[in-house]
């Protein structure tokens, strides 16, 4: 079986973040958010995936080659436009062959139980299988209803609050049947979601629900982002844990001076400096060859590789892109901070900010 992974978004909820870093490489835990759904596949067996892209291409492909260093086989398509979650398998289709195949949005982080997903669709014959998730507010995503056997009766899309019968949505992955692509034109937008799924059931073909209440996560905003790789440090997901009790992970090369005070949880990349009287506290994130300087606070943040924090500054509740300068004594709250921004010393951020790659903020 293979699986194409749709990672052609643009990401614009995830903006300043996603402006020059494709949302499928923003790292999670320090590793390349797609990287987990490549290794979830890799665990059943697949052998052979398609990441449909276009916005930002190379920076993935770049990572990823050819797969071989993660022993698969990777082939890639690319959308000179945009041709809809329908439109972009068929676009990799001459890579599907025959046989059933999975599709995966690049943007969700699940612990979906794909084995028996895969079982439940061979033994029901289903022409598609789409896995489903319980959430609180549904009125943002796709719902489906279905019979007590859970074959599908009804897709209703982004719902008003009188029309919701279910909290069940659509989870973004998908098992699907080789002759599905025949109902799909090419180099078209084209939506499973909206115009691929409901013609076929009004056919009555055997399309079926795998119902989860997996760990699921759309890592559609910067809040979204942020609140996956708290779940992860406090342990919500099997797909990362610490390998002590201390719940502290430290990289190769790191060196911390030997008055850092950590506590809750604290992930510290390869090549990192933290320097004397740090307090880390909350669930904290540091990239590679970061620099933390004396006196610096940082709490509950994630900070990206190749940035360095000066001494005494504050961070809080922040997320810090790639190659950034946080000035000395400077204060970051609630903001989120894009690639190449540097922040002179003593400058203090307004809460809930957002700032734009290759930004300089002067002191205020």
């Amino acid at each position: 079986m293979k699986a194409v992974i749709l990672v052609g978004g643009l990401g614009t909820r995830l903006r300043p973040l996603s402006i020059n870093t494709p949302k499928s490489m923003m790292p999670v835990v320090n590793i390349p958010f797609i990287e987990y759904v490549i290794r979830r596949l890799q665990g059943i067996g697949i052998k052979e995936i398609i990441l449909a892209i276009s916005h930002l291409a190379e920076p993935i492909k770049k990572y990823f080659g050819d797969g071989s260093r993660f022993g698969i086989c990777i082939n890639y398509t690319v959308e000179e436009t945009a041709l809809g979650t329908a439109g972009a398998v068929k676009n990799a289709e001459q890579y599907l062959g025959y046989e059933s195949f999975v599709i995966l949005n690049g943007d969700i982080f699940t612990d979906l139980d794909l084995s028996t997903m895969v079982s439940m669709h061979i033994q029901r014959r289903a022409k598609i299988t789409i896995a489903l998730t319980p959430v609180v507010d549904p009125i943002h995503y796709g719902l489906i209803e279905t019979d007590i056997k859970d074959r599908v009766m009804r897709f209703l899309e982004k719902p008003s609050r009188e029309q919701i019968t279910t909290n069940m949505i659509n989870a973004g992955t998908y098992i699907m049947e080789p002759e599905v692509l025949n109902s799909i034109p090419k180099q078209k937008m084209f939506s499973f979601e909206r115009e691929v799924f409901p013609p076929l059931l009004q056919k009555g073909e055997p399309i079926y629900a795998f119902p989860s209440s997996s760990y699921w996560m759309d890592i559609g905003t910067p809040q979204k982002y942020h609140q996956l790789n708290r779940d992860l440090l406090n342990g919500q997901s099997n797909q990362f844990s610490f390998n002590n009790d201390s719940h502290i992970l430290i990289g190769k090369n790191a060196t911390l001076h030997n008055t850092v005070e950590i506590t809750d949880s604290a992930v510290i990349g390869n090549n990192c400096s933290i320097g004397q009287n740090v307090k880390l506290n909350g669930a904290v994130i540091i990239g590679a060859n970061s620099i933390i300087g004396a006196g610096a606070k940082i709490e509950d943040s994630i900070i990206w590789r190749n940035t360095n924090i000066a001494s005494e500054a504050t961070i809080r509740h922040s997320i810090i892109a790639n190659n950034c300068y946080i000035g000395k004594r400077s204060s970051i709250l609630r903001t989120v901070i894009s690639n190449n921004v540097s922040i002179s010393a003593g400058r203090r951020l307004k809460p809930d900010s957002s700032i734009w790659p290759d930004t300089y903020l002067d002191k205020n």
